[in-house]
């Protein structure tokens, strides 16, 4: 066996790649061949991988004169399998891997100059090498074979990419759904009502009994479909422990169970569910089955209509499930009408994992007092947007979801709680005005969705008559969608009393801390690891961590902190520290 130098065969394989990437750019035209049956199986997956590999008419050619007799289409048999071939136009480039016996193959290409990359040894002639383009000294081993075609792959893959980044072909399905939501948009641009400030609410009765007349025409649903696969957290969000042992489920729960005690009502508690969510839900509430408390559970599979395709799982494609669903969902087995039988006039739907959440009297006395059909809750992006007195918003106004992104965009975010008259969700349905929609697939990146959820008007508030909002505090606003909510969560920031989030009186900023925690916290798992106690932060600004930082017990901090270890190294935080305004990089920093 020849020893080559694998500096030149670096050199040449560059020189090669170039020319491939160069051709793929033009949309240029390949043809592999390869006669060893030893990378029959490599190849296959390489031109299946570039889209070019065919059951039928596949690269594995065993015969000559295929380039110089492709004018008049035939079916041939090799030695080993039948070929077919007839392509209508000549290869921009061929790339052969058994070049030594394929001298055939090279002078056909010679006389139609047509560029050959192809592996070569020392023991090649020297006329036949002269025809080779871009030649390769090698020793074709299996795997350099290997190798070859994966860059060969790579290479193509990423000029496709490029090609259709460049030059973005219009989507018939994609063109669809952006004339959809404009559509919507434009409608949702004549939607208006009055966001009034929560202060000036009316208070309660102060008979008891008039109270407990109001709740017992009150229910609750929870809409439990957000999942925390993205904390690495198999069940839905609403099981995940903020503190004390307690999910948001138990602080629903407790909150209900609260104002029947108090007021010796009855408000009952329907759990909607996905397939995915709904047996880890039932375990959770395994605890409660000695409660007083009525929980009704159903999920979405329960009812043909509520029913969302399960063939698509990609991670990059979100299902879309809007309020008309939800009011839908009262449907199954006749709940709506059994409920609205027994005298209940309202339901206060909660449709994601936001855990200030109060379920509130106040705006319930309001809604009946005023005999409003649709109450949204918003709370202001700033502090700075606060609602003093009330004001008329439009719907595109309002960001309706809770991304980060939004806040510096609009000065009211929709909390996703609302609050809606039954009767008018029976009128909408029994006249057809909720139609099912056909469930929407969104691809793309988590942003992209977002902006599209930012425009999506799916929203049912634009089909109720009488539709007010209320612009509730910011304390009440606090969704969990990351392992940097649960760090605000489980420390001396917040108690729960009752149910409800109570933030800490000893902290002056009206602000809360701000964190950037890096991708080794991103995991519920890594996050409670690292953390022998969750810090102290009543007086801590904004803290920064990055690298493999371990957390002590008993530590404080405050002002504004950075942490970061250096690369390929541990920092572990002592127990009992005190760190103020400082960067730490190494423990003898702190």
């Amino acid at each position: 066996m020849a020893i080559i130098d694998s500096d030149k065969t670096l050199i040449c394989m560059r020189s090669a790649f170039n020319f491939i990437s160069s051709l793929a750019r033009q949309n240029g035209r390949f043809m592999f061949i390869n006669t060893n049956p030893l990378f029959d199986e490599i190849f296959e997956l390489m031109t299946k991988k570039v889209d070019c590999y065919s059951p039928s008419s596949n690269s594995l050619w065993r015969t000559g004169g295929f380039l110089t007799n492709s004018n008049s289409p035939k079916k041939f048999r090799s030695r080993n399998k039948k070929l077919c071939f007839g392509p209508t136009q000549p290869p921009d480039c061929i790339v052969i891997v058994d070049t030594e016996s394929k001298s055939s193959v090279i002078d056909e290409a010679y006389k139609l100059q047509i560029p050959i990359v192809a592996l070569v040894d020392s023991a090649m002639p020297l006329h036949t090498f002269s025809r080779i383009a871009y030649p390769i000294p090698v020793n074709p081993s299996v795997q350099f074979v290997y190798l070859f075609c994966n860059l060969i792959t790579k290479t193509l893959l990423l000029e496709k990419k490029n090609l259709q980044l460049s030059n973005p072909k219009i989507d018939i399905r994609e063109e669809a759904i952006r004339i959809e939501d404009k559509k919507r948009k434009n409608k949702l641009a004549k939607v208006g009502f009055t966001v009034i400030p929560y202060d000036d609410l009316a208070s309660l009765p102060e008979d008891i009994e008039e109270t407990k007349k109001l709740l017992d025409k009150f229910v609750v649903l929870k809409v439990n479909h957000a999942s925390g696969s993205k904390m690495g957290f198999e069940n839905p969000k609403s099981s995940i422990d903020i503190g004390d042992g307690k999910t948001f489920l138990d602080l629903i729960i407790n909150q209900i169970e609260i104002l029947n005690s108090k007021y010796g009502c009855q408000v009952p508690l329907f759990i909607f569910n996905k397939d995915d969510t709904h047996d880890s839900t039932l375990k959770v509430l395994e605890k409660y089955s000695e409660s007083s408390i009525d929980v009704h559970t159903f999920k979405q599979g329960e009812h043909p209509e509520l029913t969302i395709s399960g063939e698509h799982d990609s991670k990059e494609e979100v299902q879309t499930f809007d309020d008309g669903d939800i009011f839908r969902s009262l449907m199954i087995d006749g709940t709506l009408d059994l409920l609205l039988s027994q005298g209940k006039e309202y339901i206060l739907v909660m449709k994601s994992d936001n855990v200030a959440t109060i379920v509130d009297p106040n705006i319930l006395n309001h809604l009946m007092t005023n005999t409003i059909d649709y109450c949204m809750e918003v709370t202001p992006s700033h502090s700075s947007n606060l609602i003093l007195t009330p004001m008329n918003f439009k719907l595109q106004e309002i960001a309706r979801n809770q991304d980060k992104h939004l806040k510096d965009k609009f000065k009211l975010i929709d909390t996703t709680n609302m609050w809606v008259s039954l009767r008018a969700i029976k009128r909408l349905i029994d006249t057809n005005r909720l139609k099912p929609k056909k469930p929407s697939i969104l691809k793309g990146s988590d942003y992209d969705q977002t902006l599209r959820q930012e425009t999506n008007a799916e929203s049912a508030v634009q089909f109720f008559d009488n539709v007010i909002g209320v612009s509730t505090p910011e304390s009440r606003f606090l969704p969990l969608d990351a392992t940097s909510d649960l760090l605000l969560l489980q420390s001396d920031l917040y108690t729960c009393r009752e149910g409800v989030l109570t933030r800490n009186p000893a902290r002056t900023n009206p602000l809360n801390p701000v964190f950037d925690l890096g991708p080794e916290f991103a995991k519920i798992g890594d996050f409670q690891s690292r953390f022998k106690s969750i810090p102290s932060i009543i007086g801590l600004d904004s803290l920064v961590v990055r690298g493999d930082v371990w957390f002590g017990s008993n530590i404080t901090l405050k002002g504004q902190v950075t942490i970061a270890a250096k690369p390929g190294s541990k920092l572990e935080i002592s127990d009992g520290v005190v760190i103020e305004n400082k960067e730490i990089n190494d423990p003898a920093d702190i």
